[in-house]
């Protein structure tokens, strides 16, 4: 492997309002000097999801100035660390609110949600409580979009001389049967909004994809009647991701990096399928011309995944969390192995 991405924590890093912490900073400078030192090319996230509990409390991208505070952050962080990066991202997944509104609308708006969201701003002292994951997207929209603007062009300002994007959920939206053409281009608008727009204005757009959505003349489908379907609760479907990055290039006409692929299992033998299926359409969107730059499984290790907690297994690497031991799996020599013989 030739690159590690990874992400940098706002709140360690700007735990109060205006207070930045040199210790922090310091932290991912060893982190980035330590990729450096073992010829690791480091993609940094500036936020991937979580946020400040001071900004959530006082609204978070549900409000206007949003923006303009985590330009602020983005400044003060690639003042210290930014000749260390090879690339960055401003956000991991910008549309994920809409995407889960599709996916999952009933969970995030369901009680349990808004209860947590009640205790959680009732635990800072205050009447609201928006992170990104949950927020209303007809609200932060707008304002993500504007904080992408800002701090990108923050982070341009360097110090580093390193192409800066943004990743997106991207499952493949694809049509079944006559007249479902409609309906897709609606999934579409409701899945990405404005954001590919602006991805056409940055140095990359980050395909992240996991699926498809099946969609007919009447909206979505569903998967097939006896698909596969992953521990995450979708279809396993690797070959989405020909079509997403080719979409993707498609309409922003921007250079691709695939940051995120992968799936959540506990057979490695199908973790192994996944990758090979993934990068055969890797390999025919490059021989299509497509300039694709990167190919970044999710994820290295077994991790705390969101919503699903520490139940779904991701990883190349598994992890005990009650020693702490990882163990390599089968499906991280395979892929180590394909990398070492540049094997796209």
């Amino acid at each position: 492997f030739n690159c590690y991405r990874f992400g940098i924590e706002w709140a360690r890093i700007e735990p109060e309002p205006g207070v930045f912490s040199v210790a922090a900073l310091d932290h991912y400078a060893r982190v980035l000097e330590a990729c450096r030192a073992h010829n690791l090319a480091p993609m940094v996230t500036y936020s991937h999801f979580t946020v400040p509990r001071w900004f959530a409390a006082r609204g978070g991208f549900e409000v206007a100035d949003g923006a303009d505070l985590f330009a602020r952050f983005a400044a003060r962080t690639t003042a210290r660390l930014g000749d260390l990066m090879a690339a960055a991202s401003t956000f991991n997944e910008a549309n994920i609110a809409q995407m889960l509104r599709i996916l999952f609308p009933r969970a995030v708006s369901s009680p349990k949600v808004t209860a947590m969201l009640a205790a959680a701003a009732k635990a800072v002292g205050s009447d609201r409580f928006s992170t990104i994951l949950f927020a209303d997207p007809d609200r932060s929209m707008p304002i993500l979009i504007d904080a992408h603007a800002k701090a990108q062009a923050a982070i341009k300002a360097g110090p580093g001389n390193f192409p800066v994007g943004l990743t997106l959920t991207m499952q493949h939206v694809e049509t079944v049967g006559e007249g479902a053409e409609g309906a897709a281009e609606k999934v579409r608008a409701a899945l990405y909004g404005d954001w590919m727009a602006e991805a056409a204005k940055s140095d990359f757009v980050g395909v992240q994809t996991y699926t498809r959505f099946r969609i007919g003349a009447a909206g979505p489908l569903g998967p097939p009647e006896g698909a596969e379907m992953t521990d995450a609760g979708y279809e396993f479907c690797p070959q989405a991701l020909g079509g997403t990055i080719r979409y993707a290039a498609k309409v922003t006409g921007r250079p691709i990096y695939v940051t995120e692929s992968g799936i959540a299992t506990n057979d490695d033998a199908r973790r192994v399928a996944f990758i090979d299926a993934a990068l055969d359409e890797v390999r025919a969107c490059i021989n299509d011309g497509i300039d694709v730059r990167s190919y970044i499984h999710w994820s290295l290790l077994d991790n705390f995944e969101w919503m699903a907690g520490y139940g779904q297994h991701f990883g190349l690497v598994g992890v005990d969390f009650e020693t702490f031991k990882r163990t390599p799996k089968a499906s991280a020599l395979h892929l180590g192995a394909r990398a070492r013989d540049n094997m796209i």
